[in-house]
């Protein structure tokens, strides 16, 4: 089994991306529960809160670079690859610090309970936590462009590592009683790793995956200035897709914390976390699904396959949740499982839907119809965010997880209908000939004249004859032969 995983390139970078998703996920678990326990809920609700701007901020601005990079990275030499690479970092980094500041500037201006980044140290939190979530994502896209997701399994998991031991010591040495507020440990500890990393990988990790990389590929010649054409490309096309896509889930903690303030965002957001485990099987299998249909070598990935690949893997773990989800949420505290328990059981029934329309996202990725991908993503969006908005002050958290499964069900009907009108189309057209066949019989005759098309010569078929004045001569090389070799 492992062997035959190891000779697909489709199943081994799923697996490998999953693996890092569920790795940094129970490590992510690990970080959480330490917060909940040292940590008073009002500074998890504020810190999960930040980290949620945060990631809408990123989402927005990283211009849509890591489906750019799946399609531009296989295949191009050392200097265009350095060029791209670099390129898509620095501008992604920059428009996400200017995205970062905007949102610092209006938030706390549109809706009282983001009050809290009208301090300095929450300010240059939301900007740093903005800038190293979109640089790890824009370095994931690189190893995925190339399946080499091992790097990528290999770095997330050295992220979470160090998010956990940063925070464990910030914890332990009482700076969090003292001088450091217990969400500024939060978001420092959730940062600082995630910058170290992103160092680590674009001065040694980088080298190995492409010889011949530069770290300054960026500003060698017309580098950056060559890329915006590309960059715009990309921005108007895949990233409209991403923001339809991502923006519900990203979006959904700000609005509870907009609504109903940090305190029940906190108890929404280890709900979400532990069912997100669910949401990022699908993805991975998605973006792996894409990554081989662009690379030359690996255009034959199937949607069968990649569904069989995203059921076998979300089939327990979604049990195991809707069953048990109480007792793991129990695990940061009593409390966290009676705010969130219900809310944890509609997002794991959820999760079906979500599998569908994600695969088929980049299916018709694969096939450049990112009209039908956006409309899709719109469809579930709106839906999403409507139902949350209107339904959170009466029906509290669980609002959220209703209008999750309302807008993913409508996504995954619309899915069917359009593979059902997909599987009628042969038949409408296989009935075409007959039709044209009767049209052509019951057509008028060509009319005579001036109006007529040039006559053919009888033998070269489907080439008009040479007219000269009022004679017509037959075209050249028109001397019908023989069926030998010889002329006779």
């Amino acid at each position: 089994m492992l062997a035959r995983v190891g000779r697909d390139s489709l199943a081994r970078n799923s697996v490998l991306i999953m693996a890092s998703t569920v790795g940094t996920s129970g490590l992510g678990y690990l970080y959480w529960m330490v917060a909940a326990r040292e940590l008073p809920r009002p500074a998890i609700g504020t810190a999960t809160a930040l980290i949620s701007a945060a990631t809408v901020v990123s989402m927005v601005a990283n211009l849509g670079l890591g489906h750019m990079f799946i399609q531009r990275l296989p295949g191009a030499p050392a200097a265009a690859w350095s060029r791209i690479v670099g390129a898509g970092l620095l501008l992604g980094c920059a428009a996400t610090a200017a995205a970062a500041v905007a949102a610092v500037l209006v938030l706390p201006r549109i809706e009282r309970n983001f009050g809290f980044l009208n301090g300095p140290v929450a300010a240059a939190g939301l900007v740093a936590t903005a800038v190293a979530l979109t640089a790890s994502m824009l370095l994931d896209y690189v190893f995925v462009a190339h399946r080499a997701s091992q790097g990528m399994l290999w770095r997330n998991l050295a992220l979470a590592v160090g998010k956990v031991v940063t925070l464990l010591g910030l914890t332990a040495s009482g700076l969090t009683a003292g001088r450091l507020s217990g969400s500024a440990a939060v978001v420092l500890a959730w940062t600082v790793p995630s910058l170290a990393v992103t160092v680590v990988t674009l001065r040694w990790s980088l080298s190995r995956l492409r010889p011949g990389y530069r770290l300054g590929g960026a500003l060698a010649g017309a580098g950056l200035a060559g890329e915006l054409a590309h960059v715009r490309g990309s921005l108007t096309g895949h990233h409209l897709v991403n923001l339809a896509q991502a923006g519900p889930s990203a979006l959904l903690p700000v609005l509870v914390t907009a609504r109903l303030g940090a305190a029940d965002n906190a108890h929404f957001y280890m709900a979400w976390m532990t069912a997100s485990v669910l949401f990022m099987v699908s993805p991975a299998v998605a973006a792996a699904l894409y990554a081989e249909r662009t690379n030359a070598a690996g255009r034959s990935a199937s949607l069968p396959r990649a569904s069989l690949v995203t059921l076998a893997v979300i089939g327990l773990p979604a049990a195991a949740l809707f069953l048990f989800g109480g007792r793991i949420l129990a695990l940061f505290s009593p409390g966290y499982a009676a705010g969130g328990g219900p809310l944890l059981k509609l997002l794991v029934l959820a999760a079906l839907p979500d599998a569908i329309t994600n695969l088929a996202v980049a299916h018709w990725r694969s096939q450049h119809r990112l009209r039908r991908c956006l409309r899709l993503n719109l469809l579930m969006a709106a839906a999403c965010l409507t139902l949350t908005w209107l339904w959170l002050p009466s029906r509290g958290i669980e609002a959220a997880g209703f209008a999750w499964l309302a807008g993913q069900s409508a996504g995954a009907l619309m899915v069917a209908v359009l593979a059902l009108l997909g599987r009628l189309g042969p038949l409408r057209r296989d009935a075409a000939p007959a039709g044209a066949a009767l049209v052509r019989r019951l057509a008028p005759p060509h009319p005579r004249g001036a109006d007529r098309r040039p006559l053919l010569h009888p033998v070269m078929r489907g080439r008009p004859a040479a007219r000269l004045g009022h004679r017509t001569r037959p075209a050249p090389h028109a001397r019908p032969r023989s069926r030998s070799w010889r002329v006779p």
